[in-house]
């Protein structure tokens, strides 16, 4: 198969899942009492566009585990919350955000290859597609344990894509977000951004930040985006 001129890359929470419940929390919540035995809570950690590794930091921070220890400690929480999740994780096929599926199986059958570039730790990302009936659409992806940062995430994600010949050497890469996050990232990625309004900030926030495009939702989205 020829490989395709533009890549596409979705993150998850708000974009193609919303109010998918508090499963993801909690699992994190768990793995940070059963490895470093304090008990913490997400609340008042701005996690909407953060990457999982940074909120189990501040989580351990909260709970009084110096850095040195936490750091030592960080790969055997991810490694809980993960397991946590798995076990976990309810069906999702009804958190799946307005026009997400008509788009995937729409790129699916133009032969645009798409990926994830979430927060979201890899193993907690992949069940989260499957149990939203999604996996099926997604090549490749980039998540919380793969890099430091949203942006390093793009550009590895448009990399394992081009090694694997999905995408020609100078493809475009598209990336769909709901966070200002998400928009700084595909910049600083020089990447393009489309940014969608079915997250936790209101459209007005998420406009103001200057996405290449802005729509409400992904009923919204149009092919002549991709020329």
């Amino acid at each position: 198969m020829k490989p395709a001129p533009v890549l596409v890359l979705f993150d998850i929470d708000g974009t193609l899942l919303r109010r998918s419940g508090p499963h993801h929390r909690q699992a994190l919540e768990r793995a940070v009492e059963r490895v470093a035995g304090v008990r913490v809570s997400t609340d008042g950690i701005p996690v909407a566009g953060m990457l999982d590794r940074d909120i189990l930091l501040a989580m351990l921070a909260r709970g009084g585990v110096p850095k040195t220890r936490a750091r030592r400690l960080l790969a055997e929480v991810c490694r809980a919350a993960q397991n946590i999740y798995v076990r976990n994780c309810p069906d999702l096929r009804r958190k799946v955000c307005p026009g997400v599926r008509p788009l995937l199986r729409r790129l699916a059958g133009r032969g645009v290859p798409c990926g994830l570039v979430t927060g979201n730790l890899s193993r907690i990302a992949w069940t989260k597609m499957r149990r939203a009936g999604l996996r099926e659409y997604f090549a490749v992806g980039a998540f919380s344990e793969d890099g430091p940062t949203r942006a390093a995430l793009i550009r590895l994600a448009a990399s394992r894509a081009r090694r694997a010949g999905l995408v020609a050497p100078g493809a475009r890469v598209v990336y769909i977000g709901d966070h200002p996050n998400d928009v700084l990232a595909a910049r600083q990625a020089g990447a393009e951004i489309i940014a969608v309004g079915t997250g936790v900030v209101s459209g007005e926030e998420l406009a103001a930040a200057q996405p290449d495009v802005y729509l409400p939702d992904l009923r919204a989205f149009r092919h002549d985006l991709l020329r």
